[in-house]
């Protein structure tokens, strides 16, 4: 079956976050696609609504087997039943596993630039950042592993953040990488929490490694947050997955977002996920072929017309990590007047902290047309801007 990317989706007035802007701007920001999920997926739902009861739901076997045998087919690791708990979002259980793993004032190791989310979780309940700038040579993001280990080596560090892939730099680690990670956070006695919630938008064959399948040391000193919301763009279902081989992490874990009461589905979020993982494999191919389309005709459209940008070399997601540190060492600036010259909303990086103040991210997981659209309204704010 051929699924039609190309269709243009009103999201206006349907209280959307991403749409909730005037009427003459075009958002790109927030990672949110624009495409109508896979008619697989709506069907399920539908199912689901025509019941017309929507009582208190529970985690069926489908809902496991639906998980195991997807990231079995898909990336070559076999979860054990036992290993995984549901969890109504990738972020609520970040902040449980950062009450529960670690104690007030602790350090948490986390790369950057990173998904701003996790300063929050961490600095909201009275621990530590402590960053770890990735280093970032000819366009591509690579781990500073001797800092690394100065940075995990801290008597008060007990909990090391991955995103993997990596958001936004679209970095997909390697089996090699993620072992020394793990080597290194057991060497010095932190836990490790792997947010691969991007690991279904690898592009253009990128290999994604789940870090508990590096190594063994590796899947017993970890913490993995899983979901088919990113790829499948369910966000509003409000459902995920941790994995957790480990007994002991994986019992503090349970009774963790039990009583934090992020352990309990709504009537939508199990048909959504099961549905998607099961049905959905081909949706989600064609639809990384378009995506990766549509980052090539970003590359060419920079290349050509506005070569001071530099795009970042990236394996995964469609978010786009772009250097505008030719134009100005204050991407806020640069995005607020793009914002007001073109109406194009773009995020500025200085919120994902390490060297993102001379980034911009742009998502790009919408129509071509619409890519076509924000790559013009980006040339003209970007030419008014140097003018």
């Amino acid at each position: 079956m051929n699924y039609n990317f190309d269709q243009i989706n009103d999201r206006r007035n349907s209280g959307s976050l991403k749409w909730d802007v005037a009427d003459n701007e075009l958002p790109m920001w927030v990672a949110d696609m624009d495409f109508q999920t896979a008619p697989e997926v709506t069907q399920a739902v539908i199912q689901r609504a025509q019941t017309g009861v929507f009582g208190y739901s529970i985690i069926p076997d489908q809902w496991y087997t639906a998980y195991q045998s997807w990231w079995k087919k898909r990336h070559n690791i076999s979860l054990q039943k036992d290993s995984l708990i549901f969890t109504t979002g990738v972020i609520p259980a970040i902040s449980t596993t950062v009450k529960r793993m670690t104690n007030t004032g602790d350090n948490i190791v986390i790369p950057t630039p990173v998904y701003d989310m996790f300063f929050h979780s961490v600095e909201n309940h009275g621990r530590h950042v402590l960053e770890c700038p990735l280093q970032c040579n000819n366009q591509e993001y690579t781990m500073d592993f001797e800092d690394l280990e100065k940075k995990l080596s801290d008597p008060l560090t007990t909990l090391m953040i991955l995103c993997n892939p990596h958001n936004p730099v679209g970095k997909v680690w390697t089996g090699e990488e993620l072992q020394k990670i793990g080597s290194l956070c057991k060497k010095h006695h932190v836990v490790v929490l792997s947010d691969e919630i991007h690991c279904d938008l690898t592009l253009n064959q990128a290999e994604y490694v789940p870090f508990a399948a590096a190594s063994a040391e590796c899947a017993q000193n970890s913490i993995t947050c899983i979901a088919a919301s990113k790829a499948f763009n369910l966000a509003g279902f409000q459902s995920a997955a941790v994995y957790i081989p480990n007994e002991g992490i994986r019992a503090v874990m349970d009774r963790g977002l039990n009583s934090d009461e992020v352990a309990e589905p709504n009537c939508f979020a199990i048909e959504s996920t099961v549905a998607a993982l099961t049905k959905g494999g081909e949706w989600l191919d064609q639809l990384n072929v378009y995506l990766a389309k549509n980052k090539q005709y970003v590359a060419e459209f920079l290349a050509e017309n506005l070569s001071e940008l530099k795009l970042t070399k990236s394996g995964a997601t469609y978010l786009l990590w772009v250097d505008v540190s030719a134009l100005t060492k204050d991407a806020q600036e640069l995005c607020d007047f793009i914002r007001k010259e073109t109406g194009l909303y773009i995020t500025a990086g200085g919120q994902y902290r390490g060297n993102g103040a001379s980034y911009v991210r742009i998502n790009i997981a919408c129509p071509l047309a619409v890519v076509k659209d924000g790559m013009e309204r980006l040339q003209k704010g970007v030419y008014a801007f140097k003018a």
